[in-house]
């Protein structure tokens, strides 16, 4: 494994002229966890630039969603005293909040060594950021003289929550809390369903803007109370910056309406679940080269690369499903499938596989990867995709269909995270520390939802509705 490249360093001057450019009296560190919630603190901006950006607890990598916190993880991974990490800001990110005057907002990523007696040595706090590996993958990229351009597509659910009989229900929202319109039954690519929610989309679009967030459009999607939300292509780390940003403005601006955006997986068991697929394509760098496209010759022939990019992600996706489908309830999606693949296959143009490749020109042949869910990590996904798109171009294997018996998916959890156990691969790409403490959270996780009393799935609709 590669080390993480360090952050570009910057001075405290540089610091103070890029908040004073934004009149920042106060400043958000934010930092993603496993489950890619916005984990941090605000702080004077004297504070910021006295600390080159602030301290949190290392117990949030070691959190499941409800904030149990496993045994395997608190103790042998992680300081049982709770010691404090430093966020380190990227100051790329460094953007005004969203109706917030006066306030930045920049992400961070961790760092700090402590001894973990399950590694049998020290660990930084950097071997447990999902950016952090991202940034080393797009690393290994560049080291090959290549570099790669994404785009993401996010479904999310607009619902409203109320219990009755002991049992969480959910129905599709009015516009405003006062509003008598409310979505029966899906209404797939209604524009008139969508002009009911225009001010939340207009502020939610606004907000994108001020943030960089490159969201392009928006559309009532083929499941009731659904929509899907496209961005521009762009490069693998600002892509997965935006996604973490856009999921978080989402709940919020929802929250300010009257009625809750969800990127659970699966909310209604009769009904298409939440996808986030991603693009990818690859192009070589250095300017001497004429024709960039690594996936397609420049007559339009796909080329040798994608046949190998795509066998490298079906060679590892078992395991990767851990990331990509990161609760219970991602299995149901999978298993109760509605266009959502089941199998490590890939097709032209057909949206039931695994990996698609769009009908397109050459100069923008790629590959989608349609099995995320919407409650996946965009960190650890994208570097999960490109990581194992690189084994693959060095494996140099062609791909198979993908659509038997033989390369069917884990159906559940802890098949998932057995798989990202035993790969090799994986534990190269990501590191033993963030890996087995992402284990012991999921595994933890688990154990908390069997424990409920309730269906398993009143423990999803109450948790993770609002945090997946």
């Amino acid at each position: 494994m590669d080390p993480i490249p360090p952050l570009p360093n910057v001075t405290p001057d540089e610091a103070q002229a890029a908040l004073d450019a934004l009149g920042a009296r106060s400043v958000e560190c934010v930092l993603g966890d496993f489950t890619a919630v916005a984990r941090g603190k605000r702080v004077h901006r004297d504070d910021f630039l006295s600390l080159g950006g602030c301290k949190l607890p290392s117990v949030i990598f070691g959190l499941t969603t409800t904030t149990g916190e496993p045994k395997g993880v608190i103790g042998p991974m992680l300081p049982a005293t709770y010691d404090d990490m430093r966020l380190v800001p990227d100051l790329a990110t460094l953007r005004p909040r969203p109706g917030r005057p006066g306030e930045a907002t920049v992400i961070c990523e961790p760092t700090g060594r402590w001894h973990a007696p399950h590694f049998g040595r020290e660990i930084d706090a950097s071997e447990l950021s999902p950016r952090a590996a991202l940034r080393r993958v797009v690393a290994a990229f560049e080291a090959q003289g290549l570099q790669a351009t994404v785009a993401p597509e996010l479904e999310l659910f607009l619902l409203q929550r109320h219990e009755h009989d002991g049992q969480v229900h959910l129905h599709a929202p009015g516009a405003h809390p006062a509003a008598p319109a409310r979505e029966r039954a899906c209404e797939a690519f209604s524009l008139e369903r969508v002009s009911h929610f225009e001010p939340f989309f207009d502020e939610l679009f606004a907000a994108c803007e001020a943030l960089g967030i490159p969201a392009c459009g928006h559309a009532h999607e083929s499941a009731y109370s659904q929509y899907e939300v496209n961005f521009r292509p762009g490069a693998p780390l600002a892509q997965a910056d935006a996604v973490f940003r856009f999921k978080r403005l989402a709940r919020e601006i929802a929250a300010r309406h009257g009625f809750l955006a969800s990127f659970a997986p699966k909310p209604f068991l009769n009904q298409p679940g939440t996808g986030m697929h991603w693009h990818f394509s690859v192009q070589r760098t250095g300017a001497e080269r004429e024709w960039p496209h690594l996936f397609a010759h420049e007559d339009g022939r796909s080329s040798d690369s994608l046949a190998h990019f795509i066998a490298g992600l079906q060679a590892h996706t078992p395991a990767a499903m851990a990331f990509f489908a990161p609760h219970d309830m991602s299995y149901d999606r999978i298993t109760l499938s509605d266009a959502s693949p089941s199998h490590a296959s890939w097709a032209e143009e057909l949206r039931s596989v695994a990996f698609r490749i769009p009908g397109c020109g050459p100069a923008a042949r790629r590959v989608e990867n349609r099995l995320p869910g919407g409650d996946a990590n965009p960190y650890l996904t994208v570097a999960a995709t490109l990581g194992m798109g690189l084994a693959g171009l060095a494996a140099a294997q062609p791909p198979h269909a993908g659509d038997d018996e033989a390369h069917r998916l884990p159906r559940a959890l802890g098949d998932a995270l057995d798989a990202l156990d035993r790969s090799e691969t994986l534990r190269s790409l990501f590191g033993a520390p963030l890996v087995d403490a992402y284990l012991g959270v999921k595994r933890h996780e688990t154990a908390e939802r069997n424990a409920c009393t309730d269906p398993r799935h009143q423990w999803d609709l109450v948790h993770l509705v609002e945090l997946a």
